[in-house]
């Protein structure tokens, strides 16, 4: 069985509910972002217990299908932006498509009609996140970073940076830590 969590986006989060799972005696064979695979199927008052917990930890238990899949995009682009490895080179939509086996209109219209947004709109923000954690830690150019993020140019970026920020790349590097958000907040 699965369990699908919202707000469950870096290596902390997983770490906080492994411990809240080892605390409440829940076998699981895996944790990764989003979603945790358990052993066996719990008891209802154990999930009640962990609802009641994941919300006290500022997290969520999902019930409903739609929201199941909405995370799922959501931690597939946070974990392309914020974790690959790679080159950066990849497109949402194939990505999306291929680990999800759903057709892309369909997970577009999805997210837009759930989130508000557009997925486009969703993995944009996480990439100036992204842009802004890079700019914080001041080991590497804004080519470089433009480069690592597949923007076509720093000038690209430098104008996609301002439309959501409203700031250039160097203003906010003067202004530094407390301007970047939690990625669940994003």
């Amino acid at each position: 069985m699965n369990l699908y969590i919202k707000n469950m986006v870096c290596n902390r989060c997983i770490l906080a509910i492994k411990s809240l799972l080892d605390e409440l005696k829940f076998t699981y064979t895996a944790i990764q972002l989003g979603e945790v695979s358990l052993s066996k199927e719990p008891a209802e008052k154990q999930l009640i217990l962990l609802r009641d917990r994941l919300q006290q930890l500022g997290f969520e238990l999902l019930d409903d299908s739609k929201r199941k899949l909405i995370e799922k995009i959501k931690t597939i682009i946070i974990e392309q932006v914020h974790y690959d490895i790679g080159d950066g080179r990849y497109n949402f939509s194939e990505v999306l498509s291929s680990k999800l086996n759903k057709d892309y209109s369909y997970l577009s219209g999805l997210f837009s009609e759930v989130e508000g947004k557009t997925i486009e709109k969703y993995s944009i923000n996480q990439k100036i996140e992204k842009v802004k954690e890079l700019i914080i830690y001041d080991e590497l150019s804004l080519s470089e970073i433009a480069n690592q993020l597949s923007y076509s140019s720093v000038a690209h970026l430098s104008n996609q940076f301002k439309k959501v920020t409203g700031l250039t790349p160097s203003h906010f590097k003067k202004l530094g830590r407390n301007k970047r958000k939690p990625l669940d907040k994003i």
